[in-house]
């Protein structure tokens, strides 16, 4: 294990932990650093958050911090997605994946700098 294996770690558990997506972060590493394929990085995401997930539950139910009423047909619909994304990942060309994640990824930043900005004006209002 190398000291960036353990910064990355580091910082994918920090960012999943304040819902940035340390999953990206750690695909990214994963596929752009390490040379693993895609659908093999995006396995390895799950299994890292598996035991994140478990921590950060645990936090959120300590605060009080889970809305109970709405986490069952999240979690129903969730599920449909999983399975939904699994087949159509695996008729899916990996370079087209790999697209995709990217593409998502530039949009997601570009909503989250459009979303912040109109935040901030909201909050200069005030």
């Amino acid at each position: 294990m190398t000291v960036i294996n353990i910064i990355i770690g580091v910082v994918a558990g920090f960012l999943g932990a304040i819902g940035i997506g340390g999953g990206s972060v750690l695909i990214i590493y994963l596929t752009l650093f390490l040379n693993m394929s895609q659908l093999k990085a995006q396995g390895i995401n799950l299994l890292f958050f598996i035991p994140c997930s478990a921590v950060g539950i645990i936090f959120h139910i300590k605060n009080k911090l889970i809305d109970y009423k709405s986490i069952l047909p999240l979690i129903i619909f969730g599920l449909i997605g999983v399975i939904c994304g699994y087949f159509l990942n695996k008729s899916i060309d990996e370079s087209l994946l790999r697209k995709i994640f990217g593409i998502f990824l530039i949009a997601l930043a570009v909503f989250q700098l459009k979303n912040n900005r109109q935040h901030q004006l909201a909050v200069k209002k005030i």
